[in-house]
């Protein structure tokens, strides 16, 4: 059975950071698309899109990871019904509903197949949550390993972060409190990144858009650019990511 009241929290889906200080608009002048590159060097990665927080599309990160055929709702559905969360963690554990009617992770995974499945008559649904099982995570990430392109930089892979659902669901304009910028990988599904500048920035930077196909990875500092994530007609959208500096 799961066991969820230590560890996820219902929390809002806006995670703005309120008393955030002005940002310095050079990040974003002059950037007018999302650029998408294959075999881009770890040291090109950094001097032209991590250290200038320039989003980036990466084509051939997850070419060879098991989780491209492996997660699935009912293989996440067996794995946390395996697993007790652990409490020491709850401070860093949070789950997503965004506009469903779902009040914790387990709840999710208690929903009816033909629902879980998107089947015609079903109610929609999109979800978020944040790893916060290290035994969980340690299995997760035997189909999945760091992307190329950060070559020695370090990311917090105990703390994935997994977003899961149906086309016309996904997460509402905001911009994120976190340590770094993040990679999410685009599993299955298709799903539309719009990118928006800090207000101070709206006269010198522009709104972007990209589609994020399957097989590809996006890379954004989610702490300075504005984002809003739509799920795109299809297939179930199935995303992993992680903080990396």
């Amino acid at each position: 059975m799961f066991h969820t009241s230590e560890c996820l929290i219902d929390i809002s889906s806006y995670t703005s950071k309120v008393f955030r200080e002005p940002e310095n608009c050079d990040f974003c002048t002059n950037v007018s698309t999302v650029d998408k590159l294959s075999k881009i060097s770890p040291i090109n990665f950094y001097e032209l899109y991590q250290k200038p927080a320039r989003p980036l599309i990466v084509t051939d990160a997850i070419e060879h990871w098991p989780a491209s055929k492996t997660f699935e709702y009912k293989f996440f559905k067996e794995l946390y019904e395996n697993f007790k969360f652990d409490g020491s963690s709850k401070k860093n554990c949070q789950f997503f509903p965004y506009k469903t009617n779902f009040k914790s992770l387990s709840e999710v995974f208690q929903m009816s197949e033909k629902r879980a499945n998107l089947a015609a008559g079903e109610k929609s649904w999109y979800v978020g949550w944040n790893n916060c099982n290290d035994k969980a995570g340690k299995i997760l990430r035997q189909y999945y390993s760091k992307p190329y392109f950060l070559g020695n930089r370090t990311e917090n892979i105990a703390m994935s972060w997994i977003f899961m659902g149906g086309p016309g669901h996904g997460a509402q304009m905001h911009v994120d409190n976190v340590y770094y910028p993040s990679w999410q990988a685009q599993l299955r599904g298709r799903k539309l990144w719009i990118l928006a500048p800090p207000p101070e920035c709206w006269n010198s930077c522009q709104k972007l858009e990209a589609e994020v196909k399957t097989g590809e990875t996006i890379v954004v500092d989610t702490n300075r650019w504005y984002h809003q994530t739509i799920v795109l007609p299809g297939e179930i959208s199935i995303t992993i990511g992680s903080e990396f500096d």
